[in-house]
Parts: structure tokens; C-alpha cells; sequence
């Protein structure tokens, strides 16, 4: 199958890289989301990926802590990750690299827009690590400005659910799930898609969302060649 789009940013969260450990990272299940994003890596899709941090420390469920150091404690947990994928593509043979936000030359790139686009139109696949380098701003945030920076035509965020519902599916057997829906519906019904900056980010830059399941990760692949396979967040009606 010919890929639909030419570049993409892949939003993957920490939950999905501990599988079913529920925690740390299942290298079983890292690997096995890596093969599909080897299949489009040499359909020559370029490929930018930015990682949670979930599995090990989420900031704002740290208590009474200070919040920019939880904040920065998560975005050393995104770091931890984005080396655990790296060393799975590169087990399958995958050239990648790793650039996080925060400076760790001993461990990864700097950010660099320029550098990252040049390594992807070299064929490599670049991780994105420690979100924005901020406080108070998400993952979500972190793959909408990282998609925005490098231009991609799409964001794939790969989830724990096959869709966008309007309401929870896990509590509500009756709720709708969308084949399409605007980025403008998303923010004014509140959905949870990604947190309001993230998707106020993606309306304003007119960049599309597809949320899709990761229970399958060949969803990934069958995402690029343009399959139906879960939610188009977009600013068309």
C-alpha cells in the first residue's frame, strides 16, 4: 500500500510502553509497537515520535509536591522512554534519534528544528524527549508544538481507546464514538482528545489528529496508507 502522508508526528503515551505490566516498560510490547513504525519508516515515511512519561511519574498527580519540579521529574520519566524505544527500533535495524528538550548532550540531542528535519528527510525516525522543556505544559502540548515546528500533516495519537467518544466507553456502553470531528467540537464539548492547549495549538496551526488504538499496533501502519482506523480531529466540518 502507497502511505497517505509524506510525515508525521506519532504522540505515544507512557501507559502503552508498560503493556501489560501496567508500569516501567515491557520491552515485548515496545518492540512490538516499533514493527509497524519500521514498516512505514521504509515505505519512506518520515517519522517524529514524542513520548509520555506516564508509566513512571505523572506531575500533576504528585500530591503537594512543587509543580514545576514534579513537572521536570516528568519529563525526566518521557527521557527514560524515549531511550526505551530508541534501543527497540534500533534492535530492528530502524536509524533513530533521540532529542530531548532539557540538555543531556551525555545521553541525547539538544532540540534543534533544523537538525531534527534533516535527520528525518535522511530516513531516520527521531524521538522527542522531556516534552516542551516546561512546566504545566503536557506531552499532548509538547506533540502538537513538535508537529507544528517540523510540519508535519498529521499527528497520530496512538491511545488506550479505538476513537473519539462523547462521552467515556469504559463507563458508558452507550456512548457515540466519531468517525470525524472538529477540532472546535473537541474544545467546546470539552472531549478528552488531548488538553485544551494541545488542541486550541492544533485548530490554530490547522494541524489534523487521528486517535487511534495502540491495543493493535499495526494500527499504525494502516494509519499512514490512509485506513479508516479510528477519529479524524481536523478543522473540516
Amino acid at each position: 500500500m502507497k502511505p497517505k502522508y509524506k510525515r508525521i508526528l506519532l504522540k505515544l503515551s507512557g501507559e502503552s510502553l508498560a503493556g501489560e505490566d501496567k508500569h516501567g516498560i515491557n520491552f515485548d510490547t515496545v518492540l512490538r509497537i516499533c514493527e509497524p513504525i519500521k514498516k512505514c519508516n521504509e515505505k519512506g515515511v518520515q517519522i517524529g515520535i514524542v513520548v509520555g512519561g506516564g508509566n513512571f511519574w505523572r506531575g500533576r498527580s504528585s500530591g503537594e509536591m512543587d509543580r514545576p519540579r514534579a513537572d521536570h521529574m516528568g519529563m525526566l520519566a518521557t527521557a527514560i522512554n524515549a531511550l526505551g524505544v530508541c534501543d527497540a527500533l534500533e534492535q530492528l535495524g530502524v536509524p533513530v534519534r533521540v532529542q530531548t528538550a532539557i540538555s543531556m548532550p551525555q545521553v541525547a540531542e539538544p532540540y534543534i528544528r533544523n537538525k531534527a528535519i534533516r535527520h528525518m528527510e535522511k530516513g531516520r525516525v527521531v524521538i522527542f524527549g522531556c516534552g516542551t522543556g516546561n512546566p504545566y505544559f503536557s506531552t499532548d502540548s509538547a506533540a502538537s508544538l513538535r508537529a507544528a515546528e517540523i510540519e508535519a500533516d498529521i499527528i497520530f495519537k496512538a491511545t488506550m481507546v479505538d476513537g473519539v467518544y462523547d462521552s467515556d466507553p469504559k463507563t458508558n456502553p452507550e456512548a457515540k464514538k466519531f468517525d470525524n470531528i472538529s477540532h472546535q467540537e473537541v474544545l467546546s464539548k470539552g472531549l478528552n482528545v488531548m488538553d485544551s492547549t494541545a488542541a486550541a495549538m492544533c485548530r490554530d496551526n490547522n494541524i489534523p489528529i487521528l486517535v487511534f488504538s495502540i491495543d493493535d499496533p499495526d494500527n499504525i501502519y494502516k494509519a499512514v496508507c490512509g485506513e479508516n482506523v479510528g477519529t479524524v480531529v481536523s478543522n473540516e466540518e
